[in-house]
């Protein structure tokens, strides 16, 4: 891996922008996917630096963003139960459930945990053998590998006070939603470099034929989106479509194939709800039979939860490239860091926090 300057270099940023305002010759929707993304047009002001024809909306490549309501309810009522050391990432801590978060729970007396890998909640097991640890496996293909060797380990090892409460969801099923609304805008996205370095580029093949859009695999430094929109921007202008990876030094065609082994021999495709959107078919995983033993849902009588989800709070729309943060009435009012209404504001790959963080309340506020 080269050095990260190389990647941020002011020179060939502002050829590249030079290039991308020479290929555009009308106005153009493009959608970054992931939240990573969206932090770094925000952070280095890519998007102000953009000819005016071009307009960046915001996906839904957010894990805990598209966490929904409910799982966040399940997981606050299995984290209150006694005997029980429930595990997180630092982010899902404070997103808002119907009635509370986690960090509520572990405020009262609650064992809830923040942990840097779901690998460490079996070391945490097996010196805690009258407990029963539950990590909270969230997020996109990113993720899953490693909570599937959580899982699989867990198995080997003989580790039964092991549990996942499972929300993982998969990226190409959230552009095929999006594209097929009738609401849509979006002309080309720019995928998630780090999504495609693990599943590789044959779905968005698909995707790309099926819609007649061009995707560009892009990654997350400054030269790297900013290349990626002049290949989607060339693309469009010259009627193309197809998939380019213009991520190649972490991308290869086919992904990682161990790591989707891995996911196969553990989870199973399914439909999955996502927060603010709704349920995408065949859009998540959840655990093969064979480890429904370590499925929390199952091992906990959970009883019926009923999930309230803030009225005001535009999230859902945000994350489909149908609003940006700024458009909500809320931003920036009753809707902050420090008091949020929904994930968008709350995660720090949300598309509400990076605008909030980068100063974009300004364009609120004209």
């Amino acid at each position: 891996m080269r050095h990260l300057d190389e990647y941020r270099d002011p020179s060939a940023a502002k050829s590249l922008l030079r290039s991308i305002r020479r290929a555009t010759t009308r106005a153009w929707t493009l959608m970054e996917i992931c939240g990573g993304q969206t932090h770094s047009i925000l952070k280095y002001g890519i998007d102000e630096l953009l000819p005016p024809e071009i307009t960046l909306v915001h996906g839904p490549g957010c894990p805990v963003c598209v966490t929904p309501v409910e799982l966040i309810d399940k997981a606050v009522e299995i984290a209150s139960r006694t005997g029980v050391i429930f595990c997180s990432f630092g982010d899902m801590l404070r997103v808002p459930g119907s009635h509370g978060d986690l960090l509520a729970v572990k405020a009262s007396g609650g064992d809830v945990r923040l942990v840097y890998s779901p690998l460490d909640c079996l070391s945490l097991a097996e010196r805690n053998p009258e407990k029963t640890v539950v990590f909270f496996a969230v997020g996109f293909e990113t993720t899953a590998p490693a909570n599937a060797m959580a899982v699989r380990q867990a198995s080997r090892r003989g580790i039964d006070n092991f549990a996942v409460l499972v929300s993982h969801v998969t990226v190409p099923p959230a552009m095929s939603a999006i594209l097929e609304s009738p609401d849509n805008h979006v002309q080309g996205f720019l995928a998630a470099g780090h999504v495609c370095s693990v599943m590789g580029c044959a779905e968005y093949e698909t995707l790309a034929e099926r819609f007649r859009i061009p995707i560009v695999v892009a990654g997350f430094e400054p030269l790297d989106l900013l290349d990626g929109i002049h290949h989607c921007i060339c693309m469009l202008e010259e009627g193309r479509i197809g998939v380019e990876n213009r991520y190649a030094r972490a991308v290869r065609p086919g992904g990682n194939e161990r790591a989707k082994e891995l996911m196969a021999e553990v989870f199973e495709v399914t439909d999955r709800k996502w927060r603010g959107i709704g349920t995408i078919l065949r859009s998540g995983y959840r655990l093969r039979s064979e480890f429904a033993r370590f499925d929390a849902e199952a091992r906990f009588d959970l009883g019926a939860l009923r999930a309230e989800e803030s009225r005001s709070c535009l999230s859902g729309l945000i994350l489909q490239g149908l609003k940006k943060p700024h458009e909500c009435p809320e931003f920036g009012g009753r809707c902050t860091p420090t008091s949020p209404l929904g994930a968008t504001m709350v995660s720090s790959e949300g598309a509400c926090a990076a605008y909030y963080q980068y100063g974009r309340m300004k364009v609120a506020a004209g």
